[in-house]
């Protein structure tokens, strides 16, 4: 038991976190279900069995021999390649979603290359969050800011564009200073044959979860995806990590009464960049979107706050359920992924702020 704890640590802090709740409020046992998001829940674990699906098929080792033999032997190619792809993919697939398809590919092509895969792990976890940023549809934070403000798609990635122009650079500043000189030790991979049937199946029941959750039908797609991989890939369910579920489920359940605690702290003149340091730090605090859900209901102004969860989630391994998902995937060490992701958080929320300053300025003048 003991060394499941240990093993399980996250789950375990999340289990002592609720207990801890539940002393504060005692009605939270009795009423705990009631706060977990089923649509939510239902849409992490169909990406998930997906993921593993396109994993079993053998797609990940083709994909990942193309990409290591275009990049040549340069481990800054390399990372770009991956970081833009990443980039790009999470403002249409959810920055979530993204880690589920890619951060499996990285694992690949770290068997098959020599690199760094802490780095490598943690530029893409970034590069999902600062591309998620770009469209109201990327990740969950911006959906809600997106709905309660009602914004128009034009208007919100816009106003977002040249925050995020600015993080992507920053980012690939960051990898070039870490692999610029670096070379590739590439090893040959044994022939790995593709079932393309799987590949189908699997990449159709993406497409087809990524609508459905964006219609708020997420517990119809994981029904079609259970029911279509139990025919096609029965080890892609058999192989779930049941414990990485219950993190989800206490996720929900410890973020949503930590935001229902402390809704009422938060009251102070709204200026811009009040509004971008609470939301960022918050957010390290009970992650981007149950800070997101605290603070709207404040009627902050709509741009500094998504501006702030955003940024928010390229910090600490809680500031965005990406985070997580790729460290869980990947099996690297919290401490490594914090040595990349915190220099990289603190660097763009100092050039953020500036430009923010900047602007304010600007129009004052």
């Amino acid at each position: 038991m003991l060394e499941y704890a240990k093993r399980e640590w996250f789950l375990s802090l999340l289990v002592i976190l609720f207990v801890s709740l539940s002393f504060v409020d005692p009605s939270l046992p009795s009423r705990s279900l009631k706060l977990i998001d089923y649509e939510s829940l239902a849409a992490i674990i169909s990406f998930l069995t997906i993921s593993r699906g396109l994993e079993l098929s053998g797609i990940f080792i083709r994909i990942s021999n193309r990409i290591v033999r275009f990049s040549g032997d340069s481990e800054f190619r390399l990372l770009c390649i991956l970081v833009l792809v990443v980039f790009l993919s999470s403002a249409v697939i959810m920055n979530d979603t993204a880690m589920f398809v890619f951060v499996p590919l990285v694992l690949t092509i770290s068997r098959i290359a020599e690199i760094d895969l802490p780095k490598a792990v943690t530029s893409i976890a970034i590069a999902a969050n600062i591309g998620s940023a770009l469209t109201p549809i990327g990740n969950p934070q911006n959906i809600i800011i997106w709905r309660s403000y009602g914004l128009s798609l034009i208007e919100f990635v816009r106003s977002m564009s040249s925050y995020v122009l600015l993080w992507f650079a920053l980012l690939i500043t960051f990898v070039w200073i870490g692999s610029r000189n670096k070379r590739l030790k590439i090893s040959p991979m044994p022939a790995v044959r593709m079932n393309a049937c799987l590949v189908f199946v699997s990449i159709l029941l993406l497409i087809l979860n990524v609508v459905l959750v964006e219609k708020g039908y997420s517990l119809v797609g994981l029904a079609v995806t259970l029911s279509a991989l139990a025919v096609f890939s029965r080890n892609a369910i058999l192989s779930l990590d049941i414990a990485l579920i219950a993190v989800f489920a206490l996720i929900f359940i410890d973020f949503k009464e930590l935001s229902y605690l402390l809704s009422d702290i938060v009251r102070f003149e709204p200026s811009p960049t009040k509004v971008i340091i609470l939301s960022a730090g918050l957010s390290q605090l009970i992650s981007n979107v149950p800070a997101t859900v605290m603070l709207t209901s404040q009627k902050f102004p709509w741009l500094p706050l998504a501006i702030g969860v955003n940024i928010g989630g390229t910090g600490l391994i809680i500031g965005s359920l990406a985070n997580f998902i790729a460290v869980r995937i990947s099996g690297i060490g919290i401490r490594k992924f914090h040595r990349y992701s915190l220099p990289y958080f603190l660097l763009a929320l100092s050039l953020t702020l500036a430009m923010v300053s900047r602007s304010i300025t600007m129009i004052h003048t």
